[in-house]
């Protein structure tokens, strides 16, 4: 910034006439404002890169008690560079001197008072002497400018020129210089850089020791509008009520002024929920709320699926019962009728405590609701295990009996109790399994073992009924 001022040194009284005369001091005399003594000589030895050797203080009345004020010049200091930053070498350049001047004061401060002196310059002689505000990196110019080296943040500030002429007139010029400091990396701190949603409050601040402006950054751009809301009247910290999803991502701050600019390392920001819209899924096909038909002894698998974050925690039901399984998916193999009914998916989030879930009805397929029997395999070798499988047997069942060939007590190979315990027969081998869905295991079968097998069934009601199956045995290549 360059201001251009010119006004009367304070304090100073204007005389004329014969009072002049009597107040103007002679060489090697006192001054007759203020008594001190006028140099009659003193010529500084030239000045090193860095410091130099300083003359006895001159006589400072001569320009803080200036007889005659001009006042028809206009003196401008412009800092070069304008917009300084720190450890830079700066000038103060000054523009609009006239006439032949005798000395330079340069006040670093608002006002021209000893206690804000820098130094005072003889032109004559070249004689430089420090003041109370010289900093040591301070050193005036023939011209009047006044060079700074290495310039800091409190170098900023306003200085005052004050210079005296011949017929003992001063002018005096105001500058202003701005110093910007180089700026540290800034760091963004939060409350919690994991949050629930809508419950907690998002609080990020921008730490930094500098005073420099402020903005932020939202995965790597600007902040959107809304959360910018948040944002406090100097900008440093972020106030978001009720953080959302949205909001999860990575923020930065940025630190910034003309000459530097230093952005933080980016905080990730966790914003959990959920779980929302828990549904049950058959070959990806959502089934949530229908009814699967199953057919006998097939399998069926089913997922469970949700919004939340992180992954939720899933719990299967059967029947309003809970099963041992967890996890997403839950298979169920060679379905029968026992295995009809309703399976609930619960999910639930242990960072929300917040929980949801989805139900389907799985039932047989009508098309095997009739009883029969399929061997598995269907022609087993000689050696083999049999399974003779019972599909679409009684829900009501009361017993069942296998027999090897006629429905007769001497053909029973076993029976099943109402207790679900079977018991052997007159024809049992010792190498046949009832099981509760009526289905009958036959291991190592051998050739004596092909032939007829009859299963009956009797039900709660009391209705009978009686299958009969031919289980064909392959002999050994």
């Amino acid at each position: 910034m360059e201001t251009k001022v010119t006004s009367p040194a304070p304090n100073c009284r204007a005389l004329s006439g014969p009072q002049a005369d009597a107040a103007r001091p002679r060489p090697g005399t006192a001054c007759g404002v203020c008594g001190c003594r006028t140099p009659t000589h003193h010529r500084q030895e030239p000045r090193a890169a860095r410091g130099w050797k300083m003359a006895p203080a001159p006589c400072l009345c001569l320009l803080l008690s200036a007889l005659i004020l001009n006042v028809g010049a206009e003196i401008s200091i412009t800092p070069q560079p304008a917009q300084p930053a720190e450890g830079d070498n700066v000038s103060l350049v000054v523009r609009g001197l006239q006439g032949e001047l005798l000395a330079y004061n340069w006040y670093a401060g608002p006002m021209l008072s000893l206690t804000y002196l820098v130094a005072s310059y003889i032109v004559s002689t070249g004689d430089e002497t420090p003041g109370p505000a010289h900093t040591g990196r301070e050193a005036v110019r023939p011209d009047g400018s006044l060079d700074i080296q290495g310039v800091l943040p409190s170098h900023s500030g306003t200085y005052i020129l004050q210079t005296l002429n011949r017929q003992f007139q001063t002018e005096v010029g105001y500058g202003h210089m701005q110093v910007y400091e180089i700026l540290a990396q800034p760091k963004v701190i939060a409350n919690n850089s994991a949050l629930v949603e809508r419950r907690d409050t998002l609080r990020l601040t921008c730490s930094s020791p500098s005073a420099a402006q402020v903005r932020w950054f939202f995965n790597g751009d600007n902040l959107p509008v809304p959360v910018r809301l948040g944002l406090s009247p100097d900008g440093r910290v972020l106030t978001r009520p009720g953080v959302l999803r949205e909001e999860a991502g990575a923020y930065q701050c940025e630190v910034w002024n003309p000459v530097s600019i230093s952005r933080s390392e980016p905080l990730n920001l966790t914003v959990y929920f959920g779980p929302e819209r828990v549904a049950i899924l058959q070959d990806s096909t959502t089934r949530t709320g229908c009814t699967i038909k199953v057919d006998f002894n097939a399998s069926l698998g089913l997922w469970c699926v949700a919004r939340s974050c992180p992954e939720p925690q899933y719990v299967w039901a059967f029947n309003g019962k809970a099963l041992s399984h967890g996890g997403a998916h839950l298979n169920i193999s060679a379905m029968t009728a026992a295995q009809e009914g309703t399976y609930t998916c619960i999910a639930k989030n242990p960072k929300t405590l917040l929980s949801g879930s989805a139900s389907v009805v799985v039932k047989l397929s009508a098309a095997v609701v009739a009883m029969m029997i399929v061997p598995v395999p269907t022609k087993p070798t000689e050696g083999q295990d049999a399974m003779l499988t019972v599909q679409g047997y009684p829900k009501d069942l009361l017993v069942y009996a296998w027999y090897r060939g006629p429905a007769a007590e001497p053909n029973r190979l076993l029976s099943q109790l109402p207790s679900g315990n079977w018991i052997a027969g007159p024809a049992h081998s010792g190498r046949e399994v009832g099981f509760a869905n009526c289905s009958l295991f036959i291991a190592k079968l051998n050739l004596t073992d092909a032939g007829r097998y009859t299963l009956k069934t009797v039900t709660l009601q009391g209705r009978t009924d009686t299958l009969e199956v031919e289980l064909q045995v392959a002999p050994l290549e």
